[in-house]
């Protein structure tokens, strides 16, 4: 039996997602957890639009020599599905990495493309033990939030400077003000050689001292192919989640041959930067739920207003205060069924929406509404009044 408090009960009981054995480490989205998936899609896909991203889709099923080269079949190949095809294999990509570097080969950039930033939500595929399987927080499948930035060795640390700066506004809109910081250096089983860690590990951490960033030793944690900055959430119960993270990549523009032409015209070796602000998209949601009980803030809730109607008077009105709401950008809906209002307060908490908006005959003929919030408070105000502020209450409220 789950306790009430896990995401997993919290997602049944929302009416979210769904895991079944027959697809072991894979989720079923239910059209209301699609609906917060979204939106943390385009919460990140708004601030890629500012920060000057390109948003791309590479494949998801790439031949061996691809893997080989990337240096993943060497180091990752336990976690990788594969399938045989004549005397080489396939895989199933467990990032998205060497597909964009593909790209940029392709792209063919000159100094003046620079620092050149791709983004995707790539889905990917890790052979995990059935064992570790947990939830949202250990899957098979399940997407990243993936960001890489080639640049000229001169603009590496500005841009994760960049990067870092904004982050903890980008959390505080999620409900997480504790962000506690980690660098992670060369792990004995790496690519590339001494001289190439030394440069990225000093470039790293003078970036990170730029940022004003104070941060705790990871000794042997880093990728394979680079050191990284990992960010942790705190959340209410004092539980650690490493979520996003940079990492200075010098060893797969090496091994990829990577170039760009410089104001010369000579061919120079671009730094690769791999960036992700939630990890994996499922497991930060199984973040969010646990962290807020599922009372998620009212601009990430799938539903955030329901109009209840009382008296069979006041359908058409709540029906059409719904439909008002939806035109000021409210996720809204009307109840009006032919129950009680005790029924349709416990339903809307039960789905964990934020705001119930009662309807009336009083109301009806006032042109007003009641609007009850999460802690059970209640005012009365004007039909206007009541979509101008839920229209706003809807809003993030911070900027990421």
């Amino acid at each position: 039996m789950l306790d009430e408090h896990d995401h997993r009960a919290l997602g049944q009981r929302l009416d979210l997602f769904h895991l079944q054995e027959e697809a072991p480490g894979m989720v079923f989205w239910h059209p209301r957890g699609l609906m917060l998936y979204r939106l943390l899609e385009d919460h990140v896909r708004q601030r890629m639009r500012e920060e000057g991203y390109r948003e791309v889709r590479t494949p998801q099923l790439c031949s061996q020599p691809l893997w080989e080269q990337s240096g993943h079949w060497e180091n990752f190949r336990q976690n990788m599905f594969c399938m045989p095809e004549g005397d080489r294999h396939l895989a199933l990509k467990p990032v998205s990495c060497p597909g964009h570097i593909q790209l940029v080969q392709r792209m063919a950039p000159s100094h003046r493309d620079l620092p050149l930033r791709l983004g995707e939500f790539g889905l990917v595929h890790r052979s995990e033990p059935s064992g570790a399987l947990h939830g949202l927080f250990r899957l098979r499948q399940f997407t990243q939030d993936d960001g890489h930035i080639f640049c000229a060795a001169e603009q590496v640390e500005a841009e994760v400077v960049r990067f870092v700066r904004s982050l903890k506004a980008f959390y505080a809109g999620f409900g997480f003000d504790d962000v506690q910081v980690a660098f992670s250096n060369r792990p004995a089983m790496r690519a590339g050689n001494d001289a190439l860690w030394d440069q990225a590990e000093a470039w790293l951490q003078s970036a990170a001292k730029q940022a004003g960033l104070q941060y705790e030793d990871q000794p042997g944690e880093g990728a394979f192919y680079g050191p990284k900055l990992e960010f942790v959430l705190k959340d209410r119960l004092g539980r650690a989640w490493q979520c996003g993270t940079i990492q200075l990549d010098l060893v797969l523009p090496e091994r990829f041959d990577l170039h760009y032409v410089g104001a010369s015209g000579e061919r120079l070796r671009p730094v690769m930067l791999h960036r992700a602000l939630f990890g994996s998209l499922e497991r930060f949601i199984g973040v969010l739920l646990e962290h807020h009980g599922g009372a998620l803030p009212a601009w990430l809730a799938p539903e955030q207003v329901v109009v209840a109607s009382v008296g069979a008077g006041a359908a058409a009105y709540a029906e059409s205060l719904a439909a008002r709401l939806r035109l000021a950008g409210c996720r809204a809906r009307a109840d009006v069924r032919d129950e009680s209002l005790s029924k349709k307060v416990l339903g809307s908490h039960e789905d964990g929406v934020p705001f119930l908006a009662v309807v009336g005959g009083r109301e009806v003929e006032s042109k007003g509404v009641r609007l009850r919030q999460r802690d059970g408070s209640q005012r009365d105000l004007p039909w206007d009044d009541a979509v101008a502020w839920l229209s706003a209450a809807c809003q993030p409220a911070v900027a990421g």
